[in-house]
């Protein structure tokens, strides 16, 4: 994968990833399911620093 998919993936986890915040703040979804579906977005994106997010 190039640099620039690389950090295009990162930037788009990093935007799911707030917006999942966002949903369970609203009370849209809760905190498992919040955590089930980043997991889902980490293997999706698969962003380089996968490890510190999890």
């Amino acid at each position: 994968m190039g640099n620039m998919q690389q950090g295009a993936n990162e930037v788009m986890y990093k935007i799911a990833s707030h917006l999942l915040s966002k949903m369970q703040e609203s009370g849209l979804i809760s905190e498992e399911e919040r955590e089930k579906i980043n997991v889902l977005n980490i293997e999706t994106f698969s962003p380089e620093l996968a490890k510190v997010y999890l």
